[in-house]
């Protein structure tokens, strides 16, 4: 098992894995335009995706982004996003690895918090989260989505 940033050749594996994040996810647009996404992200230093390799493959990963900030002293703060781990993979440990590994890398970069919000409102999914070391008491969180037209 290692943990590592995931690189621009394994867009595919990421997306088969991300088949595990959502129940009823969106249908991706066109090739090219996945693609380009996927250069933005591999080129802007502030993005890191994190994938667990179980015996080579892609079994869990989570996205970073540390932006910088100038409150807290200019201490940036972490973002994560689409923490996933492949449905045949859980309850093992790896989504707790992968987050701990995004959360050494926050406060190396000197990130003041990481904020993490999750749509899976379950007491169990908020003890996974606490055991990693993420409050649900300290700040509230809102969320605004564009109106559907």
């Amino acid at each position: 098992m290692n943990i590592r940033e995931i690189t621009k050749i394994e867009l595919e594996e990421l997306l088969d894995l991300y088949g595990s994040l959502h129940e009823h996810d969106e249908p991706l647009p066109p090739k090219e335009v996945v693609n380009q996404v996927w250069t933005n992200i591999q080129s802007n230093s502030g993005i890191l995706c994190f994938g667990l390799y179980d015996q080579g493959s892609l079994v869990s990963s989570c996205t970073l982004v540390v932006i910088p900030n100038l409150t807290r002293g200019c201490r940036s703060y972490g973002v994560i996003e689409n923490v996933v781990t492949h449905t045949n993979y859980r309850g093992l440990g790896y989504g707790k690895k992968v987050l701990d590994h995004a959360l050494r890398h926050a406060w190396k970069n000197n990130c003041y918090k990481v904020v993490l919000t999750t749509s899976r409102l379950t007491e169990d999914i908020f003890k996974f989260y606490e055991s990693v070391g993420f409050s649900r008491y300290e700040k509230q969180a809102f969320i605004a989505k564009p109106k559907s037209t």
